[in-house]
């Protein structure tokens, strides 16, 4: 596998307060990454760089290198809509679009990117639902209501629509924690098969999860990288003492 995303002297925040300092990181294709780390550690700052959602809060900035398949994601040469194309991202609660039923949600994004015809529209809705793991559930009542669904179900139909753009990278930011144990599970899982096909870097306080499910873990603590390497050892045999504090005290919580 090669790097699909390289972080190179990365530092985000907001006005004189920076939460985000001197990051360098790569990221693979066709794998799991997770951030993890104590709240206020910079790992959602970080995460909504990736795709420059960050610098939509006033006051926000971010300076560095994010090179995305060797583009830096700051350059002119990235506009936003191509940069969120190429990387989607599924948030902690489940958004839905309301008033909308569950194919217009997830049809809505091919939709606005050219003229698709009906047959190709149902065929990239039913391919996203079915990658979501949702298709099953959903296929006989496509034009009800996406609010009706249950809060697992939205989480999966919010990551369809984020799929159906065809994205490159998958940014997931505690897509669990307002999820029930079952729900939980089925995301875990689908997350398994999603790798297959993109790299979703994932941000989770569930230490579990993220010994579950993730190829590569890196820890985060007040702003900067700790500590970063395939899972199995950050969590059984980090080199850092801080990692090795703060993965023992959360396991033990």
């Amino acid at each position: 596998m090669s790097n699909i995303l390289e972080v190179k002297n990365f530092n985000a925040g907001f006005g004189k307060v920076r939460v985000v300092n001197n990051i360098n990181l790569d990221f693979l294709d066709k794998s799991i990454h997770s951030i993890i780390g104590p709240s206020g550690c910079g790992k959602s700052t970080f995460l909504r760089s990736l795709n420059r959602i960050h610098e939509q809060v006033p006051t926000a900035y971010a300076e560095g290198e994010v090179l995305l398949e060797n583009v830096n994601i700051f350059s002119d040469k990235m506009d936003l809509v191509t940069l969120r194309l190429k990387i989607g991202m599924v948030f902690q609660r489940p958004n839905p679009f309301p008033g909308m039923s569950i194919f217009e949600n997830v049809a809505l994004g091919p939709k606005l990117l050219g003229k698709a015809s009906k047959a190709e529209t149902l065929s990239v809705v039913e391919m996203s639902l079915k990658k979501a793991a949702l298709w099953d559930e959903v296929s006989n009542k496509l034009h009800t209501p996406a609010t009706g669904l249950s809060g697992g179900q939205q989480q999966r139909l919010c990551i369809a629509r984020a799929i159906a753009l065809k994205p490159k990278i998958l940014l997931m930011d505690e897509p669990t924690s307002a999820l029930d144990p079952i729900a939980t599970d089925k995301i875990e899982e689908l997350m398994q098969e999603l790798k297959k096909e993109f790299c979703v870097i994932l941000v989770t306080h569930n230490m579990g999860q993220s010994a579950r499910v993730a190829d590569y873990t890196s820890f985060f603590m007040a702003g900067e990288l700790v500590e970063t390497g395939p899972t199995e050892e950050i969590f059984t045999n980090p080199t850092n003492k801080k990692t090795e504090n703060y993965v023992m005290r959360r396991f033990k919580e």
